[in-house]
């Protein structure tokens, strides 16, 4: 093992195991009544199950951090980095046990993005495409880096609606922004991505179907921001422009993405929660949330696998090409779950069906599901 890979592997051990051990301690604590989940008429889910799992990879990943900070492996991150972390982390804790209204959930989150920002500064360019670099200027820039952010932490947090998915996507996406690093031979970044993505396995065990306990606000808020922040970090010191990251955990940009703008274009209610996402329409329609599972895994590894063989190969056309063809493979992808939910309407099939249609029939009155898809809202219940 390398030197330099050493305070990573170390961090990665040590974040797995303090996650995996205070998810544990949490599922003996018997939450009910404190962080617990319960079914409604939005949900995939059918029983209770405790929420607040993130607590754990928080655990993790702190500890760590701290374990390497006093061992003097890793250079200190910005301090406005883990403001804003501890912030989002400590509000979305609070509204786990006890709803608050979205504008003060917005609120925090733009103060969390003002505080990373003024702390570490924008890019002074962003390569939204392959290609494609703009050069916006401070404010603009910042503008842009601020609503990216927000809604990262929002649409991960929407997006966290099935066993297994959202840890998933993390595993996954970190681990990938890590192997990036090391390309880059950026070890700090690669050694923080590590622990994130190791932190999150620890909490995924207990979170694959069925799953025993759900991530909640206080870790899928934090994760999207995370996201949001360790790209525009990529991007500011060279380890990978913007677009990679995006491509990344594009699974999750594209679903939260397109559903909002359809919804809007129904001139719905987009605040209000709703179970439309794709992955939730292929469980409504008869999918076990294995196979759903399976399949976005497929796809998030296919992204991730695409973003790495942009970085090793560094060709432009290459670039354009894998840029082109996730564009091309993501509107076939949507056309095609489109018909597929289409056909399942027509035909009535799927276990959701029935939930729906009672859905419909039930009082005006009926209490909202928790967590509202709107602004800052959430979408928890597996």
């Amino acid at each position: 093992m390398s030197e330099a890979a050493l305070p990573a592997v170390a961090g990665g051990v040590t974040a797995f195991a303090v996650s995996f051990a205070v998810v544990r301690l949490l599922l003996r604590a018997r939450l009910q009544g404190h962080l617990l989940d319960m079914p409604n008429h939005r949900s995939l889910h059918a029983s209770p199950v405790p929420r607040g799992g993130g607590i754990g990879i928080l655990a993790g990943v702190s500890l760590a951090y701290l374990m390497l900070i006093q061992a003097g492996w890793l250079a200190p991150v910005p301090s406005a980095l883990l403001l804003a972390a501890g912030l989002l982390g400590a509000v979305s804790l609070l509204d786990d046990a006890r709803p608050l209204p979205a504008r003060v959930r917005l609120g925090v989150q733009l103060a969390a993005a003002g505080i990373l920002l003024a702390g570490v500064g924008t890019p002074g360019a962003l390569t939204l495409l392959p290609g494609w670099t703009v050069h916006p200027g401070t404010l603009l820039s910042a503008l842009l880096a601020v609503g990216y952010v927000v809604w990262m932490s929002n649409l991960y947090n929407f997006m966290d609606g099935m066993d297994g998915l959202a840890g998933t996507m993390a595993v996954i996406g970190f681990g990938c922004f890590a192997v990036l690093g090391v390309l880059a031979g950026a070890w700090p970044f690669a050694t923080l991505s590590l622990l994130v993505a190791a932190a999150t396995l620890g909490f995924l065990v207990h979170n694959l179907p069925p799953a025993r306990i759900f991530l909640g606000d206080v870790g899928s808020v934090p994760l999207g921001f995370l996201a949001a922040a360790f790209t525009l970090q990529a991007q500011r010191d060279g380890v990978f422009p913007l677009w990679i990251g995006v491509l990344v955990f594009s699974p999750f940009v594209v679903d939260a993405t397109v559903t909002l703008l359809r919804r809007l274009l129904a001139r719905e209610r987009v605040w209000e929660a709703h179970r439309d996402h794709q992955y939730q329409r292929l469980v409504r329609s008869g999918w076990s949330h294995g196979r759903t599972l399976r399949w976005a895994g497929a796809l998030m590894l296919a992204c991730a696998l695409s973003a790495v063989s942009v970085m090793l190969v560094r060709d432009a056309a290459w670039a354009a090409a894998v840029g082109l063809g996730s564009a091309i493979g993501y509107t076939s992808l949507v056309f095609f779950l489109s018909r597929h939910w289409a056909r399942s309407a027509d035909s009535g099939h799927g276990p959701g069906r029935a939930a729906d249609a009672a859905a419909d029939r039930a009082p005006a009155a009926r209490a909202a599901p928790r967590g509202a898809d709107g602004p800052a809202g959430s979408e928890d219940g597996s």
